[in-house]
């Protein structure tokens, strides 16, 4: 049964890819302009990021016929 959450997997492995993409981004951008601390878009992104790759670590357990 697991196969059929292959696709899913694969999308959400690409949006948390994107998602730590656009952290990096928040983080530079603070650097350039002298920031001194995190970025809250950073934090509120790297956030999104570990729940998504929760999702993902959901969607490989195995199948639990008892739930």
């Amino acid at each position: 049964m697991s196969g059929e959450f292959d696709e899913i997997r694969g999308r959400l492995e690409v949006i948390a890819e994107e998602l730590a993409d656009l952290a990096i981004v928040r983080l530079r951008e603070s650097i350039d302009v002298g920031g001194q601390e995190l970025p809250v878009d950073e934090k509120r992104l790297t956030r999104a990021r570990r729940a998504v790759e929760k999702a993902i670590h959901l969607l490989d357990e195995p199948d639990d016929p008892f739930g």
